[in-house]
């Protein structure tokens, strides 16, 4: 009963990592490959070299070997260091901002969640 239930959880793992790793694969698809070079990473065959050999061995492998794991760092520095870059260069991180700064607003530092802070008014 707790041998089943461990490999339960193993299974669940493994699925969630599977789909952090297609996720990973389809958001550096969908950049262009100059954006890649503008933010100064590796290029897009490379990383979706990568994402997808991440993907197939989370697949095929149990999480409990090392190969899963390698893919998961892959991942990981793919979601925290390149997607950052790429949103960036390509404009799609700004948010909010953006949009304040269309309608004539520009952010400033004192600006919080919420809108500009005014002090203890």
């Amino acid at each position: 009963m707790l041998i089943t239930g461990f490999f339960g959880v193993v299974a669940l793992i493994s699925w969630a990592l599977l789909i952090f790793a297609v996720f990973a694969f389809v958001d550096a698809a969908t950049y262009r490959e100059d954006a890649y070079r503008a933010a100064g990473k590796n290029n897009k065959g490379f990383w979706l070299i990568i994402l997808g050999l991440a993907g197939l061995v989370m697949k095929f492998f149990s999480i409990i070997s090392f190969l899963p794991i390698i893919g998961l760092i892959a991942v990981i520095v793919y979601m925290v260091d390149v997607r950052p870059a790429l949103r960036e260069v390509s404009g799609r991180g700004q948010g909010r901002r953006r949009g304040a700064a269309r309608r004539g607003r520009s952010g400033s530092s004192s600006d919080g969640p919420y809108g500009p802070y005014n002090g203890r008014r």
